[in-house]
Formats: C-alpha cells, structure tokens, sequence
C-alpha cells in the first residue's frame, strides 16, 4: 500500500473542496494514494473526506457495539477515532458475535530502508486488532508497486521489501497466524494469487480505473494494471494454502483513508466475482513535524521520525521542526494558553499516550498555559525515544531466518 509516490492525480480524488458551508471555504485539500496535502493548518478536513468518498463515521454506537461484541476494551486508536471512518465494520463485527471466521490484510508500500512513525500506526492498530480478534493476517508488501512508480529497480524494490518486513515484524505479530508476502516474489508461488488478479482486471474497465485513478495517456500499462494486485489479498480464495477452497471468508482492512480508492473498485467487483466484499477501517494521518498541511514523509528527513532515528536526532527534530501550538512569549502564554488543534507535540501524543486520563491532562495544562512548549516537546521526545529505542531493539533480533519463515506461505493457525 503506497505512500507518497510519483503518479497522476485524479480528477475524482483530488479533493479540491468548497464544500457546503464547513469549514473555510478557501481551504484546500488533496488526499489521493499517491499525495496527501491541504492549505489548512489544522490539517485535513477528514469530515469532508468522509462525505466526498462516501465512507461511513466512526460514531460511538458502534463503538459500543464493538466493546459489547468483543467483551474487551477497545485500542486506544479506534477509541480517540484515529482510526475515524469504515465500510461495514458493523457487518464485520455480526460475523465475529456470530461465530464465523474472518481475518485481516494491511500492506506497506516499500520505498525507503528507513520506516517512520506514520508507517507504524497501521501495523500497531493491526497487531492489537489481531489480539483482540485471535485471528490470520496478511501483510501485503507492493515492491511491484513501487518499481512501477518510483524510480527504482525491480531488485531494489524486492530489497526495501524485505528489509520492511523487518520492521513489520518487529511490531510483534504472532507468527503463527501472520503472512507476509512480497508481490514479486510470490506472484510466482501462487497461481490463486495471479488468477484472482485475472479476474478483477476483467472486470474493471479503463474507464472505472482512470475516472478513479486519473490515468492519463501517457501512463504506461503497468500503473493501470495494479490496482488488481492491491485488491485480491481482500479475498481468502487468493491463500489457498490458509483457508483451503473457501471463499466465503471476509476481511477486514485497516489502512490510511488515502488507500480507499484500490478498495471501493475491489468492493464494486467482489459481488460479481462471487467474493466478500472487503470492510474497512480508515485513519487519519500522523502529520509532518513542520504541520498539518502534509503528512510525515518518507522523502522528507525534517518531517519525519525514522525508526532507525537516535535518541538525540530524536530530540533535535521535535525541539527544531515540531510546529507550536503555543504563544510568542511565556507570559502570553502563561496568560492565553496554547492551541493542542495545531500543535504537532500534542497531536502525537494522541497518537501514542494510551492512558486517556494523562492525555486529558496535557491537553488541559497546555491549553490553560500550566504547560509550556518546551514541557509539552520534553514528554514527547520522552515517549518516543522510549518507543523507537524498544523497536530497534526487537528488530535487531529478527533474522534473515525470521523473516524467510513469516514469508513462506504456510498454513496458519485458523478457526474456520
């Protein structure tokens, strides 16, 4: 699943809004597969994303629905609505009170060595997902994608993708019910994987895919044909080797709300295929240190925290480039207090504080003026140095081996 990368952007996609009296109506925004961008400092409009592609809010009805179906606690991603909009979570929670089986798929687009928080929120809220639920994951990796996009080699892409599959790991998923997979390398291990992305490039006209896509004539064959690759992980006859001959089995799919595209095409097929249709779970994007108006970036060192980042590059960048919420001068601040919408400090740790009560409790102090930046940067560069230092330690003990072993396909342990 791609990040920012090279491409066209559609004309369907680029979300150039003046929409019904929200907000301001000067603002900006694009969010596509390929670029995420908005003039508004208090980031993107996610409530205007929602009504342009259709998708439905996080509200807590279903909240409690999912506490009461699971009997457990919710992650505190899905409970702060990060993860803020969906496609039939509602339905996907019936199979779950049900008894039936269902698991889960997620991807990483793999365009640099070094991963950054931004990538990591999707594979943090997946793993506790696949706690909660005790079920199978695939993990798809588009080193096609990115060989396609980007300007890189087919054997560099191939490269990046293993050496992501690191840092996947390193997250914690339980090897005995996680797959990942790299498309170059097991479009030729699995003929059920090439014979679905058959099937939906039959059903999907240029026409579906430029009016989505933005294709243009220029684009060569290959961007127009991917979408097919991104869309059949979402269903269970594409692992033969984990689900036998069913095809009855849903996913559910968590991912950035700029994935949405590929999975509204693959929605619209399943049907017709005789597949389930894809439920998913959006989320709103960690943004640039600099601000909202991005989100962090891969190809941006100053607006990003890398996972290979050390404790003092780590301190350097929140105290250098992490834009403030707070006032010119102490006493104005002490007086006005600081705004946690735009301060990039405080949205982090929305991110990752878990304790509800001491997030409460920054925002309250910061907001009042108890709090200064420079405290509010301290917590920060606290929290993730501790949270980075932990990743490198697990990822130094995934070995070659580890990874070969999450790779190959492989039955997985699943209640069907």
């Amino acid at each position: 699943m791609g990040d920012q990368v090279n491409g066209v952007i559609s004309q369907v996609e680029k979300l150039q809004v003046e929409d019904e009296g929200a907000g301001d109506p000067m603002d900006e925004q694009t969010v596509t597969p390929w670029s995420v961008q908005t003039s508004s400092a208090a980031g993107v409009d996610y409530n205007k994303l929602i009504r342009q592609f259709g998708s439905q809010p996080v509200e807590d009805a279903l909240l409690d629905k999912f506490e009461k179906v699971t009997g457990k606690p919710m992650p505190h991603l899905l409970r702060r609505k990060i993860f803020f909009s969906h496609r039939d979570l509602d339905q996907i929670l019936n199979v779950y009170a049900s008894g039936k089986p269902f698991y889960l798929y997620t991807g990483r687009g793999p365009s640099s060595d070094a991963m950054h928080l931004g990538h990591l929120i999707p594979f943090i809220f997946t793993k506790q997902l696949q706690d909660l639920f005790d079920i199978p994951l695939v993990i798809q990796l588009t080193d096609d994608e990115k060989f396609l996009w980007k300007d890189l080699s087919l054997e560099k892409a191939n490269e990046l993708a293993y050496e992501n599959a690191k840092d996947i790991i390193a997250v914690g998923f339980d090897m005995e019910k996680t797959f990942i997979f790299s498309d170059l390398d097991f479009m030729a291990q699995c003929p059920s994987f090439y014979r679905n992305i058959l099937r939906v490039q039959k059903a999907v006209t240029y026409s579906q895919a430029k009016g989505v896509f933005g294709f243009i004539p220029d684009d060569h064959i290959g961007k127009v044909g991917f979408p097919a690759i991104q869309a059949v992980p979402s269903f269970c006859s594409t692992f033969p080797f984990i689900f036998g001959e069913r095809k009855d089995i849903p996913c559910l799919i968590p991912c950035g709300i700029d994935q949405d595209p590929y999975f509204r095409i693959t929605r619209d097929v399943a049907p017709k295929l005789g597949f389930c249709k894809p439920s998913l779970l959006h989320s709103t994007f960690i943004p640039s240190l600099q601000g909202a108006q991005t989100k962090m970036s891969a190809s941006d060192p100053h607006s990003s925290i890398y996972l290979t980042d050390t404790n003092a590059q780590i301190k350097n960048k929140i105290n250098k480039y992490a834009f403030s919420g707070g006032q010119q001068t102490v006493e104005e601040h002490r007086a006005k207090g600081g705004n946690c919408d735009v301060d990039i400090s405080y949205q982090y740790l929305r991110f990752f504080v878990e304790d509800d009560a001491k997030l409460e409790q920054i925002r309250t102090d910061y907001s009042t003026g108890k709090m200064l930046t420079g405290e509010l940067k301290k917590e920060l560069i606290t929290i993730l140095q501790t949270l980075v230092t932990e990743h490198q330690r697990r990822r130094a003990a995934v070995t070659p081996e580890v990874v070969k072993q999450f790779m190959t396909p492989r039955k997985l342990n699943f209640k069907g």
